[in-house]
């Protein structure tokens, strides 16, 4: 549990997200969302995991960015993890990951704010291998103008079937994660338009294939990838917010592909994929698998 300077940059990240308020209704159906929102900071870096699965190594990048009790607080809390060991040729081996988490700040009953680690990822997009579903020609899409005018924020993460050829055989936004606050029939209008602009370009996506390993025979295949929408003060279209800082958090509501009839064990950190990458969803277990579970700490 962290002390009150905390507070005060979750409640400038809430109180100043952008809002549609036009009328008392609205406004009280504002407050309700940002009562249930709460503010994130994603952090990145890297990690070392020792052949028995102990961690033997962290760097979180730009850690002077970083407020020192947060960076203690993920320090103490990675340490402590558990992998499952990584084989290569049935050997166990030290791994090497790149490392992104989100925390999450939620105002206590005590008046402190309480804050928590809730996902992580260790995801790496290499455009170059050849045992995985690679982008071909993927053109991000247009940011939609109703959605610019209002300062529309969010993550739409895709969740696309790749045809043996490379086309698109059918594409859903699996969710919609918003960084504004507004009514809640408001944040509908603006996950819809943000989905129906990442789902139309999508559908024009092509990808190269894998041709090795154990993926490369399947009928078909199912890869996230996140589309980010992100404005400037100014504005203008940008990069996500500045590396360190809290900002409004409120992560919408999931859809399945109708096309997946397994249980997906991706899950877990599939909103911190990072940006521009292609990653498989089904078929041979890729990077680190985290044995502690996040509840736990």
């Amino acid at each position: 549990m962290m002390r009150s300077p905390l507070f005060l940059a979750f409640a400038l990240a809430i109180g100043t997200a952008g809002s549609l308020l036009s009328t008392d209704a609205a406004a009280q159906s504002t407050r309700a969302v940002r009562a249930t929102a709460e503010a994130s900071m994603v952090l990145t870096g890297n990690i070392d995991v020792a052949a028995d699965g102990a961690v033997t190594g962290l760097v979180l990048d730009q850690r002077a960015s970083i407020a020192p009790a947060i960076a203690a607080f993920v320090d103490g809390t990675i340490r402590k993890w558990q992998f499952e060991p990584t084989l290569v040729d049935g050997k166990p081996v030290a791994k090497h990951a790149p490392l992104r988490v989100r925390l999450l700040g939620r105002p206590g009953a005590d008046g402190n704010t309480e804050v928590r680690m809730t996902s992580v990822d260790f995801s790496e997009y290499d455009e170059k291998a050849t045992d995985a579903v690679t982008a071909n020609q993927m053109r991000p899409p247009r940011y939609p103008e109703a959605a610019f005018r209002v300062g529309a924020q969010g993550e739409v993460m895709l969740l696309v079937k790749v045809e043996r050829d490379g086309a698109v055989a059918d594409v859903v936004a699996e969710q919609v994660n918003m960084g504004v606050v507004a009514p809640e029939h408001a944040m509908k209008k603006m996950r819809d338009m943000l989905a129906k602009a990442s789902i139309s370009e999508a559908r024009k996506w092509t990808f190269t294939p894998p041709t090795s390993g154990e993926d490369k025979g399947l009928a078909f295949w199912t890869v996230r990838v996140p589309v980010t929408f992100a404005l400037s003060e100014t504005g203008s279209r940008q990069p996500p917010s500045p590396y360190g800082r809290w900002q409004a958090y409120i992560p919408g509501p999931r859809q399945q592909a109708p096309w997946r009839t397994t249980g997906d064990a991706a899950q877990v950190g599939s909103d911190l994929l990072p940006a521009g990458g292609v990653y498989m969803v089904d078929g041979a277990t890729r990077g680190l698998r985290l044995l502690t579970p996040l509840a736990e700490q």
